[in-house]
């Protein structure tokens, strides 16, 4: 079973080389982080997407500094690994972490899933 709705959001060149830019799809701020290549053979860029809001004190993830796999939040610092949504920094455990998206870019357009419960452009679910 397809638990996604694939939405396109945007050219893969609107996304500067590891730097976030922030989408509103079903009523959720999204951020997208652009990569870069992908260390895979044959892979081509690779981009992560995840909530923008830091699950610290809520602020825009999609303005911090993307390092490796990861963006530090730009007010307070924290981590968040943008494959996992995990907070890296501090260390607080795991139930600390923001939702991440399936992301996949065709045609070179990046594509989104959401899950198939989010209305989106006034749809309903």
């Amino acid at each position: 079973m397809n638990d996604h709705r694939w939405i396109r959001v945007t050219p893969v060149e609107n996304l500067p080389l590891r730097e976030g830019r922030a989408v509103s799809l079903g009523g959720r701020e999204i951020a997208l982080f652009n990569l870069g290549p992908s260390t895979e053979l044959g892979a081509g860029v690779r981009v992560l997407a995840t909530d923008n809001t830091c699950p610290h004190e809520g602020g825009p993830l999609c303005d911090g500094i993307v390092t490796g796999e990861s963006v530090v939040c730009p007010l307070h610092a924290w981590k968040v690994n943008l494959a996992s949504g995990c907070v890296e920094r501090p260390t607080i455990g795991k139930d600390h972490c923001v939702a991440t998206y399936p992301t996949r870019i065709e045609d070179g357009i990046v594509i989104i899933g959401l899950p198939v419960s989010v209305a989106v452009d006034g749809e309903a679910a």
